[in-house]
């Protein structure tokens, strides 16, 4: 039921986000093609006919600009330039010439709520003194207290501590993260104007669409109010703050005033140019204010990721972001795991039956309706690295909170039998994280071919997404089938051929039978006189015409 080769539908339209496959790089761990341990531009030029194979439509390339690295990249000094760390802006065409060749789109990070500490309108921020046009660019303010010595208002950083942070003439500076990312003030009009120009820098160079980070913090509330519930425990996160109600440094209605301007920029540049917002909002009505024909084209449905291992979670989650979706006439985006949260391998059990339930619920996903999002490795099956030596350790929020997504960042097995697996070319034995022993099984080369493995999964899973009139992007929603407790299916139809999805988390395996032929599988499937067995924790896609 799995194949090694596929030959993926590429779509051509302006419309192809609609229906994609995007495969999210993490630049820094996913090929280095110097040797000095650090992916870059160059490795991903080299890996380019790996993901034609795979059968995506798009890559996001984390961000691989010029940056002092405190928080991976994302701390940006000069958003119109590479970090040598990753190549030079000769190496940033060459790589996107040759993706467009092979049909692969190409969708770039952008950070624009924060700026580096390091970055050119900081720095003259500093020296320029309080009450200077420079500082205006930013969000400076006095402190409280007899002699200004407290923070101006009681927020907390998202990486943990005080989001304020004190400068030498007495002044604090607001910064949502970590104190390198300074937050810039949104409201002034060079911040909108340089932004602007940004996106047209590298839409003028070819790209294909950009992620927006933090998409729904830009806008502080007026006056900088205090969140009114006291100092929260650090550490919380996004999601977590937001389950308290909305908060005055996100999703601030005045946010889509940017995007009503981004938009007709995306517009003016033919082949489909697109964004997608990383926002976090109160409720999924709220999130859905991002999207439209005169905001920004997606937003991704973080509670997909979020769902529990069962099937009343999963349908949940599922039906809500369809009917939310379809209010404003875009797709969904499905996602399992990124660069910021623990890889699904692990959140769903780890070993075994980590695996088998990550296997399954990528058919899952991959069978709805909209555009899904692949984290590099997960086509491997990789599992969070938990056992990462603290001095390491790379994230900065793990100095201010002890928690780590470097885990989830450990560079990709490619080939060979010991670390760090092809990361880097022959001979180099350098990585800026260390992959485990036990990767050497979940190479790329170790897979390739292999019947029942997971990239053979995804590569079958794929080139039937692609190929398949019931999974088009024009086929229409789902429609949920009867079935016993713990089971999830439905089905999609295109004229008289249907496509059938069943996941079974019963505990037990389940008989199904009447859907017609399993074209692909998480798990091998048992004859059982005219259906088949579904084994416990494994999904099975059935066709029938």
């Amino acid at each position: 039921m799995t194949a090694s080769t596929t030959t993926p539908h590429r779509t051509a339209d302006d419309d192809w986000w609609r229906a994609a496959v995007v495969y999210q790089v993490y630049v820094r761990s996913f090929a280095d093609s110097d040797g000095d341990g650090v992916g870059d531009l160059q490795g991903i030029r080299q890996r380019l006919p790996y993901l034609h194979d795979l059968g995506v439509d798009a890559l996001w390339l984390t961000p691989f600009y010029t940056s002092p690295m405190v928080d991976g990249g994302y701390d940006v000094a000069d958003y119109r330039d590479v970090d040598p760390m990753f190549g030079t802006l000769a190496d940033f065409d060459a790589m996107i010439t040759d993706a467009h060749a092979l049909g692969l789109r190409i969708i770039v990070d952008l950070v624009p709520n924060h700026t580096s500490s390091a970055h050119r309108w900081f720095v003259d921020a500093l020296a320029a003194g309080p009450g200077s046009p420079e500082r205006a660019r930013y969000l400076f303010a006095d402190g409280r207290g007899a002699h200004g010595e407290l923070p101006p208002n009681d927020w907390e950083s998202i990486f943990g501590g005080p989001a304020w942070t004190r400068v030498a003439d007495g002044q604090w500076y607001l910064h949502l993260f970590d104190p390198a990312q300074p937050d810039l003030n949104w409201r002034h009009p060079e911040v909108r104007a340089e932004f602007e120009d940004v996106l047209r820098f590298w839409l003028d160079r070819g790209v294909d669409g950009f992620r927006i980070d933090v998409a729904h913090g830009m806008i502080k509330a007026e006056g900088l109010p205090d969140v009114g519930f006291g100092i929260l425990t650090t550490g919380q996160r996004q999601v977590e703050l937001l389950g308290r109600g909305r908060l005055p440094y996100f999703d601030q209605d005045e946010v889509h005033e940017i995007y009503r301007a981004w938009r007709p920029i995306l517009d003016s540049y033919p082949g489909g140019r697109m964004a997608v917002a990383e926002a976090w909002a109160e409720t999924p009505q709220r999130l859905a204010r991002y999207i439209g024909p005169d905001e920004l084209h997606q937003a991704f449905s973080f509670d997909f990721l979020d769902a529990t291992w069962s099937a009343d979670s999963f349908r949940k989650v599922i039906d809500t972001a369809l009917a939310e979706a379809a209010v404003v006439g875009a797709p969904t985006t499905w996602v399992l795991s990124n660069h910021d949260k623990q890889r699904h391998v692990t959140r769903y059990g780890d070993g075994p039956e980590g695996l088998r339930r990550a296997r399954a619920a990528s058919l899952l996903m991959l069978a709805l309706p909209g555009c899904a999002y692949l984290y590099q490795g997960e086509e491997l099956g990789l599992p969070e690295v938990l056992d990462l030596p603290d001095e390491l350790r790379q994230d900065p929020a793990f100095l201010r909170t002890g928690e780590s997504r470097d885990g989830c960042r450990v560079p990709i097995p490619w080939t060979g039998d010991l670390a760090p697996y092809g990361f880097g070319p022959a001979g180099s034995e350098l990585s800026w994280l260390p992959a485990p022993s036990t990767w050497q099984a979940l190479s790329v080369a170790t897979q390739t071919g292999v019947p029942g493995s997971t990239l053979e999964l995804y590569r079958a899973a794929l080139r039937i997404r692609h190929d398949h009139p019931a999974l088009a992007a024009d086929a229409g929603g789902i429609t949920w089938l009867e079935t016993g407790p713990g089971v999830l299916a439905f089905s999609r139809a295109a004229g008289d051929t249907v496509l059938t999805c069943v996941v079974n988390l019963s505990g037990a395996p389940v008989l199904i039978d009447g859907y017609g032929q399993p074209v692909v599988a998480s798990a091998a499937l048992t004859g059982e006189g005219s259906g088949h067995l579904l084994p416990v924790d494994a999904a099975v896609w059935l066709e029938r015409r």
